[in-house]
């Protein structure tokens, strides 16, 4: 049976050089590759996850999901160690939205924006993590 290897969230960006930028300078993603010229498309990665970011002039169509639904993500990672990335994070100058914090879902999370205010959350499942509500 055909395995499925990865998930690529697609996010609307301003400017996809800025964006690609920020997910390599703030975020530990790397990039090879801008697609267009000029550039419009690129794919972000880090531990075989990706991020595909695509260049709108409609700004007004970027609408990050918790500007629809409060507190709803435009993608969501599981990490093995939400806290060692979120200081990372931290120290590379991400923007932080919240966290990290112990859910009630099982999970210690945090969460970050990018630059056009997508949230992008990392989580761990707390049977690896004390989790103390």
């Amino acid at each position: 049976m055909p395995k499925l290897t990865t998930s690529a969230p697609v996010l609307l960006v301003r400017d996809v050089k800025a964006s690609a930028d920020y997910f390599r300078d703030c975020c530990g993603f790397t990039y090879d590759k801008l697609w267009g010229d000029p550039p419009g498309f690129c794919m972000v990665w880090r531990d075989n996850l990706c991020i595909m970011l695509s260049q709108t002039d409609k700004h007004d169509k970027i609408v990050p999901n918790w500007k629809v639904e409060d507190k709803l993500w435009d993608a969501y990672f599981w990490v093995d160690d939400a806290d060692a990335l979120h200081a990372e994070l931290v120290k590379a100058g991400a923007k932080i939205d919240y966290g990290p914090c112990n859910q009630p879902y099982g999970c210690r999370e945090f969460g970050i924006q990018d630059l056009d205010n997508h949230d992008i959350a990392f989580g761990q499942d707390t049977d690896t993590y004390p989790y103390k509500p």
